[in-house]
């Protein structure tokens, strides 16, 4: 392999905490909800996500980013730090938005939320360092900070009409240390950037994660209650009616772009079942 493919397949990579992606953390749905996630994945462990007094928790948009940043934290060699520098104009672009005064506003309000949101684990998120069940609590990013460009480059603002006090900056972040310590023990799992951004649905793109956990663990199956996988991915709905027609069409998303080989949804007795049939690896 050429160095310029090898840059290529680095650059299309996900590396993302297995434990992390084990848990509801993000809103598929943009609403101004500010409750916590409860999510108790085995009897005697419980996670929560708490939002920050007065802002809601993560969204649709704030999903993207994480999935960004983390790319950009692989592409970089995982530094040991943590520390990631980008400017908000290149890191829009290379998410495939577009760039004016609400995206930048978007993306200042995302990492602020991924700071600010409260991850707490009473022996549920695995601390592969320790190979134990961690309690505590951590966010996504331990810093955040973002300065507004220098004066000498504002005249690049009348590209952008529609900008006003949203300037463009440049942002300084820090994956948080727990995040980075499972990635360095290995406990990981691996997405491909192009398949998760070529999956136009928040659920689908949620759900190729988690298949992706499965994955890790040597499966090439996966059989879920479907009222714990709507309390895994999160989704708000409950009756098994009205969850199959939000899964559906995320479901076909992950077939056509190969990712499942298939998902069907089944009753049996009183009970709801998922069964997904992993698709072939892209990293």
């Amino acid at each position: 392999m050429t160095a310029t493919r090898r840059r290529g397949a680095a650059s299309r990579a996900v590396i993302l905490d297995r434990s992390l992606e084990s848990f509801p953390l993000f809103r598929l749905s943009d609403s101004a909800e500010e409750s916590a996630i409860d999510y108790s994945p085995e009897a005697g462990q419980r996670w929560r996500a708490l939002p920050s007094p007065g802002e809601r928790l993560p969204g649709t948009f704030d999903q993207d980013v994480y999935v960004e940043l983390m790319r950009r934290y692989h592409e970089a060699g995982a530094p040991a730090d943590g520390v990631l520098t980008f400017t908000l104009h290149a890191f829009l672009r290379s998410m495939s938005r577009r760039v004016d005064g609400r995206t930048y506003e978007q993306l200042r309000s995302a990492l602020t939320r991924l700071e600010r949101t409260t991850l707490e684990s009473d022996r549920a998120y695995f601390d592969a360092t320790t190979a134990a069940q961690f309690s505590g609590s951590f966010s996504v990013l331990s810093a955040v900070q973002i300065d507004r460009r220098r004066a000498t480059e504002r005249e690049q603002l009348g590209l952008f009409s529609t900008l006003t006090n949203n300037e463009p900056g440049d942002a300084r972040v820090s994956i948080a240390a727990p995040i980075r310590a499972n990635i360095a023990a290995g406990h990981t799992i691996a997405i491909s950037s192009t398949r998760y951004f070529a999956l136009t649905s928040p659920v689908a793109r949620r759900i190729y994660r988690l298949v992706e956990c499965v994955r890790a663990q040597g499966e090439l199956s996966w059989r879920i209650p479907l009222e714990t996988l709507a309390d895994q991915l999160p989704l708000i709905q409950r009756f098994p009616s009205h969850l199959q027609r939000v899964l559906q069409p995320a479901h076909e998303m992950l077939v056509t772009t190969g990712a499942l080989r298939a998902a069907t949804i089944v009753q049996e007795s009183r009970s709801w079942f998922v069964q997904y049939s992993l698709g072939i690896a892209t990293v």
